[in-house]
């Protein structure tokens, strides 16, 4: 019975500490997340006024997971996430990254697994042929320059196509920031923070 005792005791204790440790156990994940906003972008302004995005980046060890939240958008629409050199035109290099589907009341949400850190760049150590895929209003480069590493450390949303944008009053204009480079305007960027100091800069694993 004794024996029996002991090992009922030991058992609620072994839970007990198991409960008490759990909290702690996730806190490295949470203490290591970095977590900011994106803006409006200039040209959506007008149009988008309340737009905006909450981003979270938690390191994992081989890939970072980013989680963007957008709220003020327009309904049912799909929009296009990059990570760009710079917030704002010119932009310079940009990596598409997937879509954020936006839901009745204008919210979406949608989780990246990729390199989001101080380590995140591109690079072309010579040129080569590139595929010619898509030829409308940005046809593809048949050739690419050479350029050493260009680290990219900011973030840019665009529509998916021009007409969703002229449906929620902005600007028609057709960009190549979509899978076949006939996108809409920009909606949203990181241009709360210094173009040579994007939010991923800060992501230091």
């Amino acid at each position: 019975m004794f024996r029996r005792l002991h090992f009922l005791l030991a058992g609620a204790a072994g839970i007990g500490l198991l409960l008490t440790a759990s909290p702690l156990m996730a806190a490295p994940n949470s203490r290591h997340s970095t977590a900011f906003d994106m803006v409006v972008s200039s040209g959506a302004k007008t149009c988008l006024p309340d737009a905006s995005a909450d981003v979270k980046i938690t390191p994992t060890g081989p890939v970072d997971i980013m989680d963007v939240s957008v709220q003020g958008m327009p309904p049912n629409a799909t929009f296009n996430l990059f990570v760009v050199q710079v917030p704002k035109a010119p932009f310079g290099i940009s990596w598409y990254q997937g879509d954020i589907e936006t839901d009745k009341h204008g919210r979406g949400h949608q989780q990246f697994v990729g390199l989001f850190s101080i380590e995140t760049f591109a690079v072309a150590p010579g040129s080569a042929p590139a595929p010619v895929v898509f030829d409308g209003p940005f046809p593809d480069a048949s050739l690419n320059p050479p350029f050493n590493p260009i680290q990219m450390y900011h973030l840019g949303l665009w529509f998916d196509s021009p007409a969703d944008a002229q449906s929620a009053g902005c600007p028609a204009t057709v960009t190549p920031f979509n899978g076949e480079h006939n996108a809409g305007i920009q909606v949203l960027n990181t241009s709360n923070f210094p173009d040579d100091h994007g939010p991923l800069r800060s992501v230091n694993p």
